[in-house]
């Protein structure tokens, strides 16, 4: 898959930003979106970004647009084929989350259609949602814009990092440098995970082991928060840092 991305992405620009808008439009899109690996393609274009073979923004503005053009499709695929989905079979099997979903939705629907797009399993489902539930336009299309235009830089951001640390000249400090910081990429999205398990655990008042009660994950997702920090703030004083915040800027500065 990656070759495959690479080889179309250094065709030219019009194709690399033509492929980030068809990937966030996909991921966007009713039912679609749940067979997608989201996270692995948008890391995977975002190392293209990290490395200089894509613009950063040129791709944030085609994954916004992808995105939005998704969550609109969904909508309206909700408001018309409503009876049709209501009996696919596919919903029928994921209830519960079609349901849970739903009463977000009713609770807060701003909020829902926002957080819903960073997490995988809703991000395809609540535009269409919206759409079956007949939510007024003016509560779902601002929303919409504002997950959709937050959403493809965080998605990229593990991608722009490693594609970052793949372009600085390699020697033994910089080899270090590398894997301390593959240590807090995966401290900082552990500890997000284990945050959001413990938030589910103590809202539903229920723990699927033994082990990952409320008080263990509460403490698990502490501790692996503190660490996270403390990494981050102390690898800022590694030389290599310098190297990586220059590279870095000339991204976001799109020089």
């Amino acid at each position: 898959m990656e070759s495959w991305l690479t080889n179309f992405i250094t065709q030219s620009l019009t194709y690399s930003l033509l492929l980030v808008g068809i990937v966030s439009f996909l991921e966007s899109l009713a039912l679609v979106g749940l067979l997608l690996p989201g996270i692995i393609l948008m890391t995977t274009l975002g190392t293209f970004i990290g490395d200089g073979r894509l613009l950063f923004y040129p791709a944030w503005i085609s994954g916004t647009i992808g995105c939005l053009l998704g969550d609109w499709l969904s909508y309206y695929i909700g408001l018309y084929f409503k009876n049709w989905l209501y009996n696919l079979k596919f919903l029928k099997k994921n209830q519960k989350l079609f349901d849970k979903t739903k009463s977000i939705l009713h609770k807060h629907s701003i909020i829902a259609i926002i957080v819903g797009r960073f997490i995988g399993p809703t991000r395809p489902l609540i535009p269409m949602i919206a759409g079956m539930l007949k939510l007024p336009l003016k509560k779902f299309i601002f929303p919409s814009m504002i997950g959709c235009i937050l959403w493809p830089p965080v998605y990229f951001f593990p991608g722009i990092v490693t594609g970052i640390t793949i372009k600085i000249p390699p020697n033994d400090q910089n080899d270090y440098f590398k894997w301390f910081l593959l240590f807090i990429s995966i401290l900082i999205w552990l500890g997000i995970w284990l945050v959001s398990k413990w938030w589910k655990i103590k809202k539903n008042n229920s723990h699927t082991s033994l082990f990952f009660t409320e008080k263990n994950t509460r403490w698990l997702a502490i501790i692996t928060v503190l660490l996270g920090i403390i990494s981050l703030i102390a690898i800022q004083f590694h030389p290599t840092m310098m190297i990586f915040r220059k590279i870095l800027f000339t991204i976001l500065l799109g020089l």
